[in-house]
């Protein structure tokens, strides 16, 4: 290994017939070229190139090492090309996290449109809630929908998430529509247990002033499907994000209130990864992709 850099001096002479020729490829000067040869040599105790002042012209054993020489030459000049290539054209196994519900309504769509543009990629995704450890588990990106992203992490930001206090028309037909947030104490609000964003309660913004409830429900699950359902049957109020309820509130099934009051402020969908000063294309273009898709204004909002 340590004559590698001599092995290819040696050939590059060779091929370009002359110590200088050598050197303006190599952008280097001619003495340095002669000396590295003349090292070759030295080492391995034969004479590699006969000199004259007119031509150099390869011994035997010459012509013998240097067919190995190129050869190693082209393997180097090879595995460069292969590493530029990677790095210029995504392809590889992306592996990605997502929550369920937006997984299922719509990463979908976007990967599929994805993997149709980049035949070199695959993606193995996980439709999990769970928090997943990037480095532990080794994924390349996540998705997350919060209004803090880790400081450890690179937040990507694609598009607002904007959540929203809705009931069906039925519902508030029979029992009145609140006009404050905290009238929501006297209404059947359906809790959703598992997001976490609504573990410390619904939060709301009314001008400068923040409004915390701590409601309890008159039913909890821990299934957006069925409280979506419970609320189309007018069962109660929910707060949900637009890109789960977006579609109801299109059709009229579910009819926005508090419309004055900010629900959840400051939440975003960010895709997340580890720092990473060299990312890998496949990454890139994942993001890209998404950002394209969902952003400046996600379809779940074009209502």
């Amino acid at each position: 290994m340590e004559r590698l850099a001599e092995m290819m001096t040696f050939a590059k002479v060779v091929e370009a017939k002359s110590f200088s020729a050598a050197a303006l490829e190599l952008a280097t000067s001619k003495s340095l070229v002669s000396k590295q040869v003349s090292s070759l040599e030295q080492a391995l105790g034969v004479r590699l190139l006969n000199r004259t002042t007119r031509r150099l012209s390869l011994t035997e054993i010459g012509a013998a090492y240097y067919e190995h020489c190129a050869r190693i030459a082209q393997e180097i000049d090879a595995a460069t090309e292969t590493v530029t290539h990677l790095q210029a054209e995504p392809r590889g196994v992306l592996r990605v996290t997502s929550p369920v519900i937006f997984a299922s309504l719509h990463l979908a769509p976007a990967l599929g449109t994805f993997l149709q543009q980049h035949d070199q990629v695959e993606v193995e995704l996980n439709a999990s809630d769970r928090v997943v450890d990037l480095v532990e588990e080794g994924y390349d990106l996540a998705i997350r929908i919060t209004d803090r992203p880790a400081p450890n992490m690179v937040a990507r930001q694609i598009a607002p998430v904007r959540w929203v206090t809705c009931a069906a028309p039925a519902y508030l037909e029979r029992h009145g529509t609140p006009e404050t947030p905290q009238d929501l104490r006297e209404h059947h609000c359906l809790v959703y247990q598992d997001i976490p964003a609504l573990r410390s309660g619904w939060r709301y913004v009314v001008g400068n002033k923040e409004v915390h409830l701590h409601l309890q429900g008159k039913c909890r699950v821990n299934s957006s499907e069925v409280m979506i359902q419970l609320a189309l049957d007018g069962m109660g109020i929910l707060m949900l994000p637009t890109y789960i309820v977006g579609q109801y509130l299109k059709s009229g099934r579910l009819q926005e209130i508090l419309p004055d009051s900010v629900a959840n402020p400051g939440m975003s969908l960010y895709m997340t990864y580890m720092p990473n000063k060299y990312m890998q294309p496949k990454v890139r273009a994942f993001i890209d992709h998404l950002m394209a898709h969902f952003g400046p204004v996600p379809p779940w909002d074009r209502y």
